[in-house]
């Protein structure tokens, strides 16, 4: 709030601030500073100072003196024919055409104009100086010329902040409203911050300011329109209720401020101000006003200055006194009650807020997101340059790694040419040796004069030594390799791709290729899990993904899960099957390219247990769901947590407990099999049921193919599913129960068992399919 407090010429808080048409503030002395003189006409200008039209006075041009009535009315004035306040203005009948002048120097015809002083005050706003006199002249001549020029001249001052331009009446700048409440905040800022206000104060007892007693008497009352403390006496020798002072409203002394009282300050305002009746000027400032913050004096009326504001009119959007209303200058005007307006433009201002209030608290909202994505840029930024550094390093590594490539090859090329080389060279040099050897033999041969001897032997020779001569082809004596390697690196494309290396914009909206996170793809059974991920430094949104995976036999792949997830898990697969993954990204712009193909095989043989939610209530499960009893003296049902669709299987139950021959059932079921009776009573079901000596195969309450051999405790009985085959073969103790059935049929089966009280088995899998396992032994029905 301080920078709202303060002038915009000093750049201090507002001492005397008063209130510019354009409804902006400026402090009364540094008003004085920055109002200028407007010429009557530019024919009275020198040749140097004219200007166009809304062009401002140089900075050499004549300023005026201070423009208020109390500055200007002075002796350098006195013989200039009339004050100060009339020489501005020309009376109080020529407003209009200080209008009509002004708008000659005007940007527009709205009365306002701008100017570019030449100096800066120190808050940045341009002042124009006081001239000095010319060399060679006298003070009082250059007085006097001043006051000449005024004569001849308006005023106008420029507010600092809109650089609006208004002319200044008769009254000069005290024809500007004196802004109290702005005064009032100020004081109390500065009370606040423990600061002395800028008033005069009063001791710790208001005194009278017209006592001629010494000491002065405390004060009774004060005057809100004089502005003076009175006390008895002088009250009613010097202000009596009757006559001019009766409208003017006494009221009790206020009390003066802490910090005065405190500091025990004697600093009061002593002595009454000339003029009949003791009344000071409005625009002066008594010790009453700047007592403190319980009893502030309200603005008057500046053509009344006696009159206290009562009404606003809302023509000229102003407070009126009710003065103003009988003398006709606002008669014709809009006018309504001074407290109305009061508390419609507060709800107004207090609307106005809180949209402010809004817009502020979205800024605040703004900031943190521009301070986030500062954050963001800063950590994206390391992000990038660590993958770019990555990439950089992984073309570096494949480089390495293709030249390791390159140079075995060269290395292979160098000892395929060795070899042949040097197999040549031992295979030329045996020759030679063999040649060499028999050259010296036939030398020796025809040294001998033994022609019998000589004849006995000639014709081998001859004919080993043509056979030795044909040896030595054409082509032999020439080297099979040679030394040059017809090896050329051709590196330019590479060279021109790491000159083209560079940041590409992506056009493509779709989501890029997601990575498959293959350290987190498992199989278990017959169920594959699948894990991926979106690319890092991908802008493209991704709304879901799309799983596929063909059925298993290396056909065409369909979709099994869409959705948003990065995991996925497809359960009631073929066992010992290879199945084919892959995923892509869509949004909404379309699908993505697919990932890379995933290769998963399932297991050979299936693992499982009894499954606790699918079993009967009476069903009991222990040993980590491997162990079933049930304690129902009737036949209870529970499946096991695997499904078979495809392929062979085989699993063992063994027989811990058996008493009072009950008969188990062992087999296969589907899922919705009817779980409180025998197992294949109904058509959901294929069974092998077995007591203490014999087993019956029962599929819709029907059994048939009997067989010799119970179970008791201690057996095992084994079923074999092929459904490759569509059979299904029971075992005890590894002989065959009975021939195969279940012929012809399709769907997904899981290991089921029917139980009751006398009897506990241990479910054994994970089992290879055996091969050894006997025939069946047969008998009559």
């Amino acid at each position: 709030m301080e920078e709202e407090l303060k002038c915009p010429v000093c750049g201090s808080l507002f001492r005397e601030p008063i209130i510019l048409p354009c409804s902006h503030n400026v402090c009364l002395p540094c008003a004085r500073t920055i109002a200028v003189q407007t010429p009557d006409g530019e024919q009275h200008l020198p040749p140097p100072l004219l200007h166009s039209r809304g062009s401002a006075l140089s900075s050499g041009a004549a300023a005026a003196p201070p423009l208020d009535q109390e500055a200007a009315a002075g002796p350098a004035c006195s013989g200039a024919g009339g004050s100060a306040a009339g020489g501005l203005g020309g009376g109080a009948g020529g407003g209009s055409d200080h209008a009509d002048k002004l708008s000659l120097y005007s940007e527009t015809d709205s009365g306002y104009g701008s100017y570019t002083p030449s100096l800066k005050s120190p808050n940045g706003v341009r002042v124009l100086p006081m001239v000095p006199a010319p060399p060679g002249s006298s003070a009082a001549a250059a007085r006097g010329a001043a006051c000449s020029s005024l004569s001849s001249s308006s005023s106008s001052i420029t507010c600092p902040q809109c650089h609006r331009s208004a002319s200044l009446d008769h009254r000069g700048l005290r024809g500007f409203q004196r802004n109290r409440l702005l005064e009032a905040i100020v004081q109390r800022y500065q009370q606040g911050r423990g600061a002395a206000p800028g008033a005069s104060a009063v001791t710790a007892v208001a005194i009278c300011q017209l006592c001629d007693r010494t000491p002065p008497e405390p004060a009774a009352t004060l005057c809100e329109q004089c502005d003076v403390l009175y006390c008895a006496a002088c009250q009613l020798k010097c202000h009596p209720s009757r006559g001019p002072f009766a409208k003017h409203r006494l009221v009790q002394p206020p009390p003066p401020p802490p910090s005065e009282v405190a500091s025990g300050s004697p600093g009061a305002v002593q002595g009454a101000p000339s003029g009949s009746g003791g009344c000071k000027s409005p625009g002066a400032t008594g010790a009453g006003a700047a007592g403190g913050n319980t009893a502030r004096k309200y603005p008057t009326c500046p053509e009344h200055e006696m009159e206290n504001y009562s009404m606003y009119c809302l023509t000229c959007r102003t407070p009126v006194c009710y003065l103003c209303l009988e003398e006709g200058r606002h008669g014709k005007h809009e006018v309504k009650p001074l407290g109305a307006m009061w508390k419609q433009h507060k709800a107004q201002l207090s609307q106005a807020l809180n949209g402010v209030s809004d817009k502020a608290k979205e800024a605040k909202e703004f900031l943190v997101q521009l301070k986030n994505i500062l954050q963001q840029i800063q950590e994206n930024g390391l992000d990038y340059e660590a993958c770019l550094v990555a990439q950089c390093d992984a073309l570096v590594d494949a480089l390495t790694r293709q030249k390791a490539k390159l140079l075995t090859k060269v290395t292979k090329e160098r000892e395929h040419k060795l070899k042949m080389v040097w197999d040549q060279i031992n295979h030329c040099t045996l020759k030679l040796r063999q040649s060499t050897g028999l050259m010296e033999y036939c030398l020796e041969v025809i040294k001998e004069n033994d022609p019998a001897g000589f004849l006995q032997i000639s014709d081998a020779l001859i004919k080993r030594v043509q056979v030795s001569q044909e040896q030595w082809v054409k082509g032999a004596l020439e080297p099979k390799v040679s030394a040059e390697f017809e090896l050329t690196l051709d590196s330019e494309p590479l060279l021109q791709a790491i000159h083209q290396l560079d940041f590409i914009q992506m056009k493509c909206r779709v989501p890029p290729v997601p990575l498959l996170q293959l350290e987190k793809c498992c199989t278990r059974n017959n169920s594959v899990t699948l894990a991926w991920r979106t690319p890092p430094f991908t802008h493209s949104p991704v709304d879901g993904y799309i799983l596929e995976l063909d059925d298993g036999d290396g056909g065409q792949f369909r979709e099994v899960y869409v959705g948003k997830e990065t995991l996925c898990t497809i359960d009631g697969l073929h066992f010992n099957s290879t199945y084919n993954a892959r995923v892509k990204a869509f949004n909404s712009s379309g699908v993505g390219p697919y990932s890379k193909t995933v290769v998963l095989q399932t297991s050979d043989v299936a693992w499982f247990t009894f499954d606790p939610n699918s079993g009967h209530r009476d069903i009991i499960l222990s040993n980590d769901n491997q162990t079933a009893t049930c304690s129902s003296y009737d036949d209870r049902v529970v499946l096991g947590t695997a499904a078979f669709s495809k392929g062979a299987h085989y699993w063992e139950l063994h027989v811990d407990r058996y008493d009072n021959h009950p008969d188990p059932a062992f087999g296969v079921a589907r899922a919705s099999v009817v779980k409180d009776m025998m197992l294949g009573k109904d058509d959901k079901a294929w069974a092998m049921y077995v007591d203490n000596n014999r087993s019956w195969f029962m599929h819709c309450n029907s059994h048939t193919n009997r067989t010799e051999g119970g179970v008791c405790k201690g057996a095992t009985v084994g079923v074999l599913l092929d459904l490759n085959k569509h059979t299904l073969t029971f075992f005890i103790n590894g002989q065959q129960q009975g021939p195969t059935a279940f012929s012809h049929v399709d769907g997904v089966f899981m290991p089921a068992l029917s139980l009751n009280r006398n009897v506990q088995v241990t479910l054994h899998t994970g089992l290879e399919v055996p091969t050894n396992l006997g025939r069946p032994k047969l008998s009559g029905n």
